[in-house]
């Protein structure tokens, strides 16, 4: 039985997914991402891997597995998570056609770019997470053929909530694979569980955990009597949806979905959460650091996978590289 499982890493950002398969004992030997903040962050995560700064659309598998020293079919998982704009509600600017937002949206091509790169390199496994729009019905045929047509049978939509596997904030996510993953749920800590041990901002060694920015004074007059639950704005979403943001956390709950353009007030403060507080809401280990400016940290944190939920994705895929998979790839933790 070999030692370790080799993962590339598409769209990686900072690296919140490859974090969850390193600590399940995989080796992360690829990432790319075409951010150069997010791409500097992975790299110092992850020093042992091959990292590129690059546009996936310029990639090829067969120049990622050259660079490697490997061989088609030679990596064992590939987990990829392209950009959501193109088919979040959140975005009101998104295509009004479905299939538009696949297609003709740039930004939504690059899923089908992921998918190519998957066929090129062949892995036993493939892993790619997006926002639960892709589930619509014209999106979704078409995500099923062109998968199939790369060579995969089976191809599964996965739908998992981070907070029922370990998380500290809700998060639901699509994770098409040709797994089908039946994951024991493991309730995600409250707020107050994953915050009450942090020192006051900027007195510690803990990284990522400077002072927070300060809200305009419109708003500081408002924070004395922002309840919990409470959002100091609204902003427009697709559909002309108002989507709450500079929530007041409730201490005993876990945090709403963290996004890159959210930010959080402190439950017990009159102030924002810094950019560990939110990572620590996202289940990233103090260890794991965010380079780049402050709003690009915030951004690489929202925009991440929960590293307790890749974690129990990897956990799953391991047992079957270990001791092989049934005819359908079901992977029952």
């Amino acid at each position: 039985m070999r030692e370790s499982f080799l993962v590339l890493d598409l769209f990686s950002g900072a690296g919140g997914f490859a974090r969850g398969f390193k600590e399940a004992g995989f080796k992360v030997v690829f990432g790319v991402d075409n951010f150069p903040p997010a791409a500097k962050s992975f790299k110092a995560n992850f020093p042992e891997a091959l990292v590129l700064s690059e546009d996936v659309k310029e990639l090829s598998g067969q120049t990622i597995l050259e660079l490697l020293g490997l061989k088609r079919g030679e990596v064992d998982v590939v987990i990829a998570s392209p950009p959501c704009e193109p088919f979040t509600g959140a975005n009101p600017k998104r295509k009004e056609n479905p299939i538009d937002r696949l297609y003709t949206d740039p930004a939504g091509q690059l899923y089908l770019h992921a998918i190519r790169i998957i066929g090129e390199v062949n892995p036993k496994y493939f892993v790619i997470e997006n926002v639960p729009g892709i589930l619509e019905r014209p999106i979704a045929s078409s995500i099923i053929r062109e998968i199939r047509r790369i060579g995969y049978k089976n191809v599964y939509f996965n739908i998992l909530d981070a907070e029922l596997h370990g998380t500290p904030s809700r998060r639901r996510r699509v994770f098409v694979s040709n797994v089908r993953f039946k994951l024991r749920t493991k309730r995600g800590p409250r707020v107050l569980d994953v915050l009450k041990d942090l020192p006051p901002p900027g007195s510690s060694e803990i990284p990522n955990h400077e002072y927070p920015p300060e809200l305009s004074p419109r708003y500081r007059r408002r924070l004395p009597r922002l309840r919990w639950g409470d959002s100091l704005i609204e902003y427009r979403g697709a559909k002309g949806r108002r989507l709450p943001n500079y929530i007041r956390l409730n201490p005993y709950e876990v945090a709403p979905t963290v996004m890159g353009t959210s930010r959080f007030i402190h439950p017990f403060e009159d102030r924002l959460l810094t950019v560990r507080e939110q990572a620590r809401l996202m289940g990233f280990p103090d260890y794991h650091i965010f380079l780049g400016g402050r709003d690009s940290q915030y951004d690489q944190v929202g925009e991440a996978v929960p590293p307790p939920l890749a974690n129990a994705i990897a956990g799953c895929l391991l047992r079957l590289l270990r001791g092989g998979g049934n005819e359908d790839n079901t992977c029952t933790s």
